[in-house]
């Protein structure tokens, strides 16, 4: 059974950047260009409509800006993975967006073939964090720590599995559980940690410092 394309949404508002993107991720035999968006609100409503896997965002946009669009896209609560592409180059300055539920982000000067490689893996469930941003992250720790402090033994293996992208069929072979055991493990996490997806939790573990760096 061959598996379906990755659904890509691209969000700049530069039409000569979003064409570069999609002539160069069209010709992925794995991935698929589905829409594209000018600002911030008109990705709330795009992703809305076509339902991407990964969504590659701009931070900086007039108007509606990539942090506008990452708040809209967690009220409508949007299941794609959210990849930042910017030109900022200061760690702290894509914070906010990690912080908003961002998987990981790239520089607008990164090859091609490392930029289908991040979306790919942002779809399979990493955080791709730079070690500086790691570094900034620790900041928040005492707080991540307190909310890591509430869950079992077996819940801390299991947001282990997570922060490294597994799938609950990966997580119940490595503990040697059902998958319905780990789907259950998996819901106790999230409520414990308050947080409402699988990414969210993973940046948790790293601020908590229950992994080294994803």
């Amino acid at each position: 059974m061959v598996e379906r394309p990755i659904r890509v949404l691209i969000v700049d508002d530069h039409p000569v950047v979003r064409q570069g993107l999609r002539t160069f991720l069209d010709v992925q035999a794995d991935l698929t260009v589905v829409g594209e968006a000018a600002d911030g609100e008109a990705c709330v409503a795009e992703a809305e409509r076509v339902r991407p896997d990964v969504i590659l965002l701009d931070l900086r946009m007039p108007g509606a800006d990539g942090l506008a669009a990452l708040r809209g896209l967690r009220e409508q609560n949007s299941p794609a993975k959210v990849l930042v592409i910017t030109s900022f180059t200061e760690p702290s300055a894509v914070l906010p967006a990690v912080r908003a539920g961002a998987a990981g982000y790239v520089y607008k000067d990164v090859d091609p073939p490392a930029l289908a490689a991040a979306i790919r893996a942002v779809h399979a469930g990493h955080v791709l964090l730079h070690p500086e941003v790691a570094e900034l992250l620790t900041g928040e720790r005492p707080a991540a720590t307190a909310s890591a402090a509430r869950l079992t033994a077996r819940e801390r293996q299991v947001l282990a599995e997570i922060a490294h992208g597994r799938s609950n069929r990966e997580i119940a072979r490595a503990l040697a559980l059902s998958e319905k055991t780990v789907k259950t493990h998996v819901s106790a996490v999230l409520t414990k940690l308050g947080v409402q997806d699988r990414t969210q939790a993973a940046l948790m573990a790293v601020r908590g410092g229950l992994v080294d760096r994803l």
